[in-house]
């Protein structure tokens, strides 16, 4: 588990290159971590009985948002 930090760290350290290369590689790879992790909450939040109101205020984000994208995940 260590190492999966620290490679977030150095991927989160990256994105603030001077080199535009690096930190849009680094941007790219932090949204598709974000994607994982925001998928795998959905999941376990709905696997805990909370509604799509409740995660969608968690998120920030409209209901009709957070049900759109996650409609197909596993529900109660």
């Amino acid at each position: 588990m260590g190492g999966t930090r620290q490679d977030a760290t150095r991927v989160a350290e990256a994105a603030s290159s001077e080199d535009p290369s690096v930190g849009l590689a680094a941007v790219a790879a932090l949204r598709l971590l974000l994607d994982s992790l925001e998928e795998l909450q959905v999941t376990n939040a709905r696997a805990h009985g909370w509604s799509w109101q409740r995660i969608a205020e968690a998120l920030r984000v409209s209901k009709q948002a957070v049900h759109q994208k996650y409609r197909r995940l596993p529900g109660r």
